[in-house]
């Protein structure tokens, strides 16, 4: 497969930046364990954020909107969906549960392609697993309504060959050859976005495969931490570092660099993001203790919401509570009111 030549990973190029960035990443791994010591519920709460907000970040970035009260309904099972775009939403979730659950046993294969695949449209009229059978283009629509071509997919016709290669390639290159898998498994995405072995679904299988393999390499923050949410904040990086790393592709002319970069850079950030989240509660016991800690560490305008995400194991009433406490002793006081309010320290 056009990443995992021999010849193309010969000329692969370790920057000092990236090579900073993957020697941070296994420190981090090497912390998860101290990471993951806190109470169960704790860590259950942090699950369950992460479920929602990948499922509802990988259907948005591929244009799937569905209101967020809907999703949380949704991915805690406390409704059916109404709708297609409801639909597609439940499958992610399940194909998400699939992976959290089942994560050492699931194999790199052809037959895990598919899986994932019909998990986006079991609960759908549509018929998920099944490769493209005619031609496609990798198209960006602009905001004045045209459209370009970023990139030319292999041919429907060679499909099955390319995703067949790109699972043989991937399984050697991690068993036989000494690459990181932080350099490996942003190559396999690459190159399963360049095959884009289906009609639609491309990018959120392809994320769901990122878990997975993640999983693989010991690297579990996309348990605790949603990577979807981080991808979609960064979408337009996102985009634009693929696009660049693509070109060339076919004759294994391209440059891997800007997409290793960004990828590496989404797993600091999560598990930044996860230190600082656990680091509450290792430092406090008290569930007042945890969102004062909280208001004490933030050095920009924050709201409920930024609480919430901050302390997972605290209801909402109760984060107000403590802030109308701190407001009242003069430590914070509001800048607005109702969903757009932010607090700022005095």
């Amino acid at each position: 497969m056009k990443s995992f030549s021999d010849q193309y990973l010969n000329r692969i190029r370790i920057t000092p930046q990236l090579l900073s960035l993957t020697n941070a990443l296994s420190e981090y791994k090497g912390k998860e364990v101290l990471y993951t010591r806190q109470s169960p519920d704790v860590l259950e709460k942090l699950v369950e954020r992460a479920k929602v907000e990948s499922v509802e970040s990988s259907n948005r970035i591929e244009g799937i909107n569905v209101k967020h009260d809907r999703v949380v309904d949704i991915v805690e099972q406390q409704s059916t969906p109404r709708n297609r775009p409801e639909e597609e939403v439940a499958g992610y979730r399940d194909a998400l549960e699939y992976i959290h659950e089942n994560h050492k046993a699931i194999p790199v294969a052809l037959n895990t392609v598919s899986l994932f695949h019909q998990f986006l449209y079991k609960n759908t009229n549509q018929t998920g697993g099944e490769f493209k059978w005619e031609d496609n283009l990798i198209i960006d629509r602009l905001k004045d309504g045209t459209e370009r071509v970023r990139f030319r997919p292999p041919p429907a016709s060679q499909t099955y060959l390319y995703v067949h290669e790109l699972m043989n390639a991937y399984k050697f290159v991690s068993s036989q050859r000494n690459l990181s898998p932080l350099i490996s498994i942003p190559l396999f995405i690459l190159d399963y976005l360049c095959i884009h072995p289906f009609k639609d679904g491309n990018g959120r299988t392809a994320r769901l495969w990122a878990l997975l393999l993640l999983y693989h390499a010991g690297y579990s923050v996309g348990k605790y931490i949603s990577l979807e949410r981080i991808i979609e904040q960064s979408k337009e990086t996102y985009y634009e570092s693929l696009e660049r790393s693509s070109q060339g592709w076919h004759d294994e002319k391209h440059n891997v660099e800007p997409w290793l970069h960004y990828f590496c850079g989404v797993l600091i950030a999560a598990y930044k993001e996860f230190e600082s989240r656990v680091g509450v509660f290792r430092e406090e016991s008290t569930k007042t203790g945890q969102i004062k800690t909280y208001v004490n560490k933030a050095v920009i305008p924050f709201s409920i919401s930024d609480v919430e995400q901050a302390c997972p194991n605290i209801s909402r009433d109760m984060i107000r509570l403590v802030l109308r406490e701190l407001r009242n002793s003069g430590t914070i006081y509001t800048t607005g009111k109702g969903r757009g309010a932010k607090w700022v320290k005095k």
